[in-house]
């Protein structure tokens, strides 16, 4: 099991703490940003394969920022790998 901690950049998010087994997420918990929504995106991104979880989220935009919380979320995926 790997942990890793990632500080979002652009978002209401102000944490990510990622659980790895190898490249399947273990468990995703959001500090901050949307509750509702950052609790789904964990839960429905737990038990999947790291690449696929970047693929899907990866250049989603949040009111225009240029990034959201599934964008951060992929970015920190890439920094865990």
């Amino acid at each position: 099991m790997k942990k890793f901690t990632y500080t979002p950049r652009g978002v209401c998010s102000r944490q990510i703490d990622i659980e790895l087994d190898g490249e399947i997420i273990k468990s995703i918990k959001f500090t901050g940003g949307c509750h509702g929504n950052t609790q789904g995106v964990a839960k429905l991104c737990e038990g999947m394969n790291v690449h696929e979880v970047i693929k899907r989220l990866e250049g989603t935009d949040c009111k225009g920022r240029g990034t959201s919380c599934p964008d951060q979320l992929a970015k920190a995926l890439k920094s865990a790998l």
